[in-house]
């Protein structure tokens, strides 16, 4: 049975003399709490984390909102858990993505040298991607500091869904059924409304699902073409923010982020796909009502002090 050091009888004051405790515990090496339920809260965050941006990255519900909403009321941006971390999960769902499409992303490829609509889908992916990467790369700052506010995103969310609702109710003329055959303006009008979606809560799919519809898309070819923009927007945002964020990386929380990581992989696999079949069925009034009712809630919660 372990027994603690008695004390010395008196020291030279006179007073009770301290035990020779081990200059590990003098010095406060040894932490009076254990490790183990600050990682596991900090997993728990990760997965909450990586559940949100792999499920929503790729639905017209805005992942930087509900990541925005889900740090804020939770409590899950603190800078010890790091404030990259939404930036490195994000990696996860793009991963996915490319896993999927790595096929035809390879046709593509290797036919744009012989095959004309294969070259001329590819000029219109970077068309797309132009206005957003402008916008970006000279707004970056402004936008993260001024337009990064739960009160924008909760109106946003509201007002968005609305649009979502009634352009889904809208008895358009669909003339395009393949998103690799937009015209080329009709890929131009639709990075610019890609540009929109800079503003948390709007929904970068939501935008150019929108924009894409109304030009004359069907649902599900709208649906596609914001797969295949995400690929260069996403993975230019991911390489940028990396960079901005460059100082702020840590070796500290590597489990973490790749706990993360993993989740938000397999989330945004089921969500892609899955979405392009749902959508063609069923339309967008899930997405719309999701949005009205989490933008109403945060309204509501934000009113009331928390």
């Amino acid at each position: 049975m372990f027994a603690l050091p008695r004390c010395s009888e008196v020291n030279d004051a006179g007073k009770p003399r301290l035990p020779d405790l081990p200059r590990a515990v003098l010095r406060g090496a040894i932490p009076s709490l254990p490790a183990e339920p600050v990682m596991l809260f900090d997993l728990f965050k990760a997965f909450v984390l990586g559940v949100v941006e792999g499920l929503t990255e790729f639905l017209p519900v805005s992942s930087t909102g509900h990541l925005l909403l889900v740090q804020h009321f939770f409590g899950f941006d603190d800078d010890d858990f790091g404030k990259t971390f939404a930036v490195l999960i994000q990696f996860g769902a793009i991963l996915a993505l490319l896993s999927i499409y790595f096929i035809r992303i390879w046709q593509i490829a290797t036919g744009m040298f012989s095959d004309p609509a294969a070259r001329r889908f590819v000029l219109g992916v970077l068309i797309a991607f132009l206005p957003a990467a402008v916008v970006g790369a000279l707004a970056h700052d402004v936008i993260k500091s001024v337009l990064f506010n739960v009160w924008i995103v909760c109106f946003t969310l509201i007002v968005g869904g609305a649009i979502l609702q009634w352009v889904d109710r809208m008895d358009l003329d669909t003339r395009y059924h393949d998103a690799t055959k937009f015209s080329l303006p009709m890929y131009f009008v639709i990075g610019l409304a890609q540009c929109v979606s800079m503003i948390p809560g709007v929904s970068r799919s939501g935008a150019t699902i929108v924009a894409a519809m109304l030009l004359g898309a069907d649902r599900r070819s709208a649906a596609e073409f914001s797969f295949w923009l995400a690929m260069p927007t996403m993975a230019g945002a991911f390489a940028y923010d990396l960079y901005k964020s460059r100082g702020q990386m840590s070796m500290d929380n590597t489990i973490i982020v790749a706990f993360g990581f993993a989740v938000s992989f397999v989330c945004a696999w089921i969500v892609v796909k899955t979405f392009l079949d749902y959508v063609q069925r069923h339309g967008l009034g899930l997405f719309a009502w999701w949005r009205v009712i989490v933008g109403a809630l945060g309204l509501i919660a934000l009113a009331l002090g928390h």
